[in-house]
């Protein structure tokens, strides 16, 4: 089975092209090649695939097997990999995810992406907690995946991680750079 491991803001994620490969049992898989001591190591799996509905399927697997809804960051490196592999010349795609369509542009430079835009949704307050931030009052935002914004006098990391344990490792970045190592 050919794959690719590539990463944006720190998610790094195996990358296997359904257009050419086939898999049998998904969670199975995400569970051994994400494993950090015995597979490749990896937060999860991200199948591409093709869509009835939009340019491509992003079906995402977590490093325990669950199916998750959608990454950013993992989207951002599906629109790098398509491009730069020759499934696409568009700039602007529909993916498909389990937690709806999502907009992606791509920003090329001599055929090779170097930034990757994607519409992440309109936010919607909400009163459900993000499940990595065990104690912090601020906002709640119902996004796929789902976002907390704690609220506090001051941003520096270290107050953010007393204030809000947990926080700095599970917010995320709104924005990516995307590197692709080997094929």
């Amino acid at each position: 089975m050919r794959f690719t491991k590539m990463h944006g803001a720190g998610n790094d994620y195996v990358y296997v092209d359904l257009f050419r490969e086939k898999i049998a049992d998904a969670p199975r898989l995400a569970r051994a090649i994400s494993d950090r001591h015995t597979g490749v190591g990896s937060d999860g799996l991200i199948l591409i695939a093709p869509s009835r509905k939009a340019d491509f399927r992003m079906i995402m697997y977590n490093s325990d097997g669950s199916e998750g809804r959608m990454c950013g960051n993992g989207i951002r490196c599906i629109g790098k990999y398509v491009f730069e592999r020759g499934l696409t010349r568009r700039r602007e795609l529909s993916i498909e995810t389990a937690g709806g369509l999502v907009r992606v542009t791509l920003h090329p430079r001599n055929r090779v992406v170097s930034r990757v835009t994607v519409d992440m949704g309109r936010p919607r307050a909400s009163s459900a907690v993000h499940p990595n931030i065990r104690s912090a009052a601020g906002f709640h935002v119902s996004m796929v995946p789902p976002r907390s914004i704690p609220m506090m006098a001051s941003s520096d990391d270290s107050t953010i991680e007393a204030s809000a344990p947990g926080w700095i490792a599970a917010s995320g970045s709104s924005s990516a750079t995307v590197e692709s190592r080997g094929s």
